[in-house]
């Protein structure tokens, strides 16, 4: 139509429809006029002129013009050429936006004076397809439930197009499903609209949401279409139950975790949402109340700590189930078990059991003995729980194993109380864990005491030195042993072992005390008579059966000086002079006479020196100080007194000395002189015996005959005693033993001192002098060796001996003679 009005146009024409109605006065009839809308601007729509019956130059004359009533001006009148044109594009959905008008004119005044006409006109605007539909809102969203039931109907928005009749919506279209399909609906007013029908059951875990277009068609050619999105979304229901990763979970966990350290965190998941996908977690009732104790579980997020301290030894597994619920109204629920298991560590050390303990024990228990028993445990398993137990290995004693976990200690080597009194024996019992772990006990084992040592001396040989003339009971020594044992085992008694010497007991001499071995002297001792004894001692203790030792003691007796020198030779009777008849003529150089003092001190304070105290005549006499030896410094003259007085003093070696003297008369004679001076050639005569000298060889011949008698009655008795054994430690005091010595002019050939205190030889006089009382029972033989005779040896001439068999019987002897020779070399005692 529009076409067709613009052709029109160019010719200078339109087509108009023309109604007119009688208008009274000024009004004339009313015009219209259609024109489609979207007319571009200028466009004719007719010669409003020449259908209004007006000259076309009359126009700009009487001023015509043309007014819109209620609306802008759309059109607007060419005064020149009388045509109506288009002043500004007409929109008709903006001209009369309301759909309910079938039509949509646009009212126009035309006026026009000389005279005033008024002219109606209606220019009618017609719909074209200019518009496409539009749903009012691009997208639509959609809430359906996955429990929808098929068929179910949705609503839809629907499309509006401002165009009308065949240009507005006639059609939808739903872009492919396989759950919804729609439904077109007519309203009342034709409005074309769609409804959304499920077709298909929804499953919201399957498909949450589903997009769908829907497309509106208009009628207009070309058609118009327009589209609007379609979101469903399916509402979730309660239809799925919560389900873990697993049905069974197997966790290891370390005993002794901390306190609140994670073991498991459980995932539920529920495919539904919302409340319906919101879990708690929570124990079963299969869950016991140890198992709950021991540890917590979250119940919003499943995490399971630890929640007491958890200890091996007491339970090494846990198990438990574990249920999660929904949030939904009707709540679903899945579940889950857990198996804890409990991995051991080395956190219990092991432990050590005394079962029995034997203390005190004695010292001479037999090795293998059993002293303990003890049994070991760890409550840990594994290397963790296998013990070992060891004790010191510098002990005398072992551990075996007697059965699980149990030893016995027992003796391996024997045990000495005095060496080690007690012994601390720790146990000490470690696993083999890692790190080990290990614990200990420490028993104290006594051992009692046996009677097991002899008593003991610090020396095997005590030598003690007494200074004679000590007194009696002086402490000589103390002889203390010791032994090592304990208690009536150690008490030592002392005493001394009997043994006589020279018929006197030791007891007699000495005395110990039985406590303390403290030794005494029980006499005064005189080291001129008894300088050495010889004994033991023996110290026994009280054990049951007593042991007992014994020691050597020797008693030296230490000498004092208190013995003055004695002169024995020349021999005279008390305080007397000695008188010695010497030739005149004798020789310078010859021996006058010889002084000989014995002191019975010991050898240091018995070295006597000789010294003249008085002399007559200083130059005629000498004197050796060492041997006492006077002899003549020159010959005798006419002049010397025919008498000369010596005295000799002999003093010993002591401190402070002490001397003797002795005086000589010596008297010269002139009748001797030959003697003399052939001394050595020819025997002399014996001297003259003095009164004593006399009586005492009677009384000794009288004697003798006596003693030869007991003499020959012994040597028979001896003869049928067994002979002692030669293996037998000679003994100075004894009886039996036997001596020989031979003494020539008062000295010892054999320096034997023995001798030399006992006997004293005068060889010019023929006579052995006793000096102290021999004791009872003794015998000897006493030889006489004479001087040689002058003879030659060739002469077949052997000198002869005498021989006196001494038995003495009585208390002493002082004096021996020989009267068969005046002269003797030599006497040669034996003792038998």
């Amino acid at each position: 139509m529009a076409r067709h009005i613009r052709q029109y146009s160019r010719g200078g024409y339109v087509s108009v429809f023309l109604f007119l109605s009688a208008i009274v006065n000024t009004v004339s009839t009313v015009t219209h006029y259609s024109v489609p809308e979207e007319m571009e601007e200028g466009s004719v729509v007719a010669n409003l002129a020449t259908d209004l019956g007006l000259d076309v130059k009359t126009l700009n004359k009487r001023k015509m013009r043309i007014d819109v009533i209620a609306n802008k001006k759309y059109l607007d009148i060419n005064k020149d050429t009388g045509e109506l044109y288009i002043l500004e594009r007409i929109d008709r959905e903006l001209l009369c936006p309301l759909k309910t008008a079938t039509s949509c004119f646009l009212k126009l005044d035309a006026t026009i004076e000389n005279p005033i006409r008024m002219f109606n006109i209606e220019v009618e605007i017609m719909d074209i397809n200019d518009n496409a539909p539009n749903f009012r809102r691009g997208t639509m969203h959609l809430d359906i439930s996955e429990s929808s039931h098929i068929g179910e109907r949705f609503s839809l928005n629907n499309a509006v197009d401002p165009d009308v009749g065949t240009n507005s919506v006639k059609n939808y279209h739903l872009s492919s499903s396989e759950h919804f399909s729609i439904e077109i609906q007519t309203g009342r007013d034709g409005t074309k609209f769609a409804d959304l029908i499920l077709k298909k059951a929804l499953d919201r875990e399957k498909q949450a949401v589903h997009n769908l277009i829907l497309t509106a068609v208009d009628g207009g050619v070309p058609t118009r279409t327009g589209t609007a999105s379609i979101i469903v979304r399916v509402l979730d229901v309660n239809d799925n139950a919560p389900s873990f990763d697993k049905d069974k979970y197997i966790i290891d966990v370390m005993e002794n975790s901390p306190i609140g350290s994670l073991v498991i965190k459980l995932n539920a998941t529920d495919l539904d949402e919302g409340s319906n996908s919101d879990i708690v977690y929570s124990y079963s009732l299969y869950t016991s109340e140890r198992t709950q104790n021991k540890f917590s579980l979250n119940p919003e997020n499943g995490e399971i700590r630890v929640k007491e301290i958890i200890n091996y030894e007491d339970v090494k597994l846990f198990e438990m189930e574990v249920i999660a619920s929904d949030k939904g109204a009707n709540s679903l629920s899945g579940q889950c078990k857990l198996t804890i298991q409990v991995t051991d560590m080395n956190d219990n050390h092991p432990e050590i059991s005394i079962k029995s303990f034997q203390s005190p024990i004695k010292e001479n228990e037999v090795i293998d003995t059993v002293i303990a028993v003890v049994s070991v445990s760890d409550k840990d398993s594994g290397d963790n729980g296998v013990v070992d137990l060891h004790i010191p290995d510098n002990m005398p004693f072992k551990l075996r194993e007697s059965s699980d976990n149990y030893y016995e200690l027992v003796i391996s080597e024997p045990l000495d109380r005095e060496k080690v009194p007690e012994y601390d024996i720790t146990f000490t019992v470690t696993d083999r864990g890692s790190p080990p772990l290990s614990d200990n006990e420490t028993m104290t084992l006594e051992l009692l005491d046996v009677n097991d040592n002899v008593p003991q001396f610090p020396q095997s040989f005590y030598t003690i030195r007494v200074m004679e003339n000590n007194a009696p009971g002086a402490l000589l020594s103390s002889l203390t042993a010791f032994d090592p044992d304990l208690h009536e085992n150690q008490y030592l008694v002392y005493f001394i072992l009997e043994k006589e010497i020279a018929n006197t007991s030791m007891s007699m001499l000495f005395s110990i005390n039985p406590e303390n071995g403290n030794l005494y002297a029980l006499k005064t001792f005189d080291y001129e008579i008894e300088k050495e004894f010889l004994f033991h001692i023996e110290a026994r203790d009280s054990g049951s059966p007593p042991l007992s030792s014994n020691v050597t003691v020797h008693i030296i007796i230490v000498d004092q000086n208190d013995n003055a020198p004695v002169i024995v030779s020349p021999w005279r009777a008390h305080g007397s002079v000695v008188e010695e008849k010497i030739p005149r003529s004798t020789d310078k150089g010859s021996l006058v006479a010889k002084v000989i003092a014995l002191d019975t001190d010991s050898v240091h304070n018995s070295r006597i020196t000789y010294q003249f105290l008085q002399v007559t005549d200083a130059t005629l006499f000498s004197l050796d100080q060492y041997n006492g030896e006077i002899r003549t410094m020159r010959m005798f003259s006419y002049r010397d007194p025919r008498h000369q007085r010596l005295v000799v003093v002999a003093k010993d070696n002591g401190e402070p000395a002490l001397s003797a003297t002795v005086t000589i008369k010596l008297s010269t004679v002139e009748t001797a002189v030959k003697a003399y001076s052939d001394m050595t050639e020819v025997p002399l005569e014996y001297d003259i015996f003095s009164d004593l000298n006399l009586y005492l060889v009677i009384g000794l011949g009288s004697v003798s005959f006596l003693l030869l008698i007991t003499i020959l009655v012994t040597i028979v008795l001896k003869c049928q005693k067994p002979k002692p054994s030669k293996a037998a430690a000679p003994c100075r005091n004894s009886v039996t033993s036997e001596r020989n010595s031979t003494i020539a002019d008062s000295t010892l050939v054999s320096n034997d001192a023995y001798w030399y205190s006992l006997f004293l030889a005068e060889t010019r006089k023929g006579k052995l002098v006793v000096r102290q009382p021999v004791p009872k029972g003794s015998r000897y033989i006493v030889s006489s060796i004479p001087r040689s005779t002058g003879m030659s040896e060739s002469s077949g001439s052997a000198p002869s001996t005498l021989q006196v068999w001494i038995n003495v019987n009585f208390k002493s002897v002082t004096h021996i003679f020989f009267e068969t020779y005046l002269y003797i070399s030599r006497i040669s005692i034996q003792t038998l």
